[in-house]
C-alpha cells in the first residue's frame, strides 16, 4: 500500500536560498541570488534577462545599447534591477556578465517550476515581495544615453587591463 504524505508548498526561492549561502560561489553571486529572494518568478527572470541584453549590448558596442541601459536604469519602477547592477558595477564587465548569467539560468529553472506549478493548480509557498513600494525609493540614475563607460568596462583583469592606482 503506497502511503502519501503532504510536504506543503514548494519554496520557489530554496534555489536561491542554497545559492546565497554557498561558499563556493562568489559574494558577487551570493549577493545576486539574495537580492532575487522574493522576487515574483517571471518578473525576477525576464529583468534579469533585460539587464543583462543590455549591459552585454553597451560592452559588444551594440547601436542603442547604452540608450537602453540608461532607460532601465531609469525608470519608474521597482528597484530590482538597479540593485542587480548596482551590485555588480565596477566589478568588470566579464565578472559582471557572469554573475548575470549564472543568475539568469537559475531564474529560468525557477520560472518553469512557477508555471508548472500553477498549471497544477498547486500553489507554490507564498513570496513575501522585498520591495515595500512599486517605485524608485530615491534618486534615479541619469537616463542619458551618453554616458560614459568607465575602467571597469574595459580595464577588466579577465579582458587583459591592467588596473593601475
Amino acid at each position: 500500500m503506497t502511503k502519501k504524505f503532504k510536504i506543503g508548498r514548494f519554496d520557489l526561492d530554496i534555489q536561491l536560498r542554497d545559492e546565497a549561502l554557498d561558499p563556493l560561489n562568489t559574494p558577487a553571486k551570493r549577493m545576486a541570488a539574495n537580492a532575487s529572494i522574493g522576487i515574483e518568478p517571471f518578473d525576477a527572470y525576464y529583468s534579469t534577462r533585460e539587464l543583462r541584453e543590455a549591459v552585454e549590448g553597451v560592452h559588444q558596442g551594440e547601436p542603442g545599447a547604452k540608450k537602453r541601459l540608461a532607460r532601465i536604469l531609469g525608470t519608474q519602477c521597482d528597484d530590482y534591477q538597479r540593485c542587480l547592477y548596482y551590485q555588480l558595477a565596477g566589478r568588470g564587465i566579464v565578472q559582471m556578465l557572469d554573475v548575470l548569467c549564472w543568475l539568469e539560468e537559475i531564474l529560468a529553472k525557477r520560472t518553469i517550476i512557477s508555471a508548472d506549478l500553477f498549471r497544477a493548480k498547486t500553489w507554490p509557498a507564498i513570496m513575501v515581495n522585498p520591495y515595500v513600494a512599486a517605485q524608485p525609493d530615491g534618486p534615479l540614475v541619469s537616463a542619458d544615453p551618453n554616458f560614459e563607460e568607465g575602467p571597469s568596462w574595459y580595464l577588466d583583469p579577465d579582458l587583459g587591463g591592467i588596473i593601475e592606482e
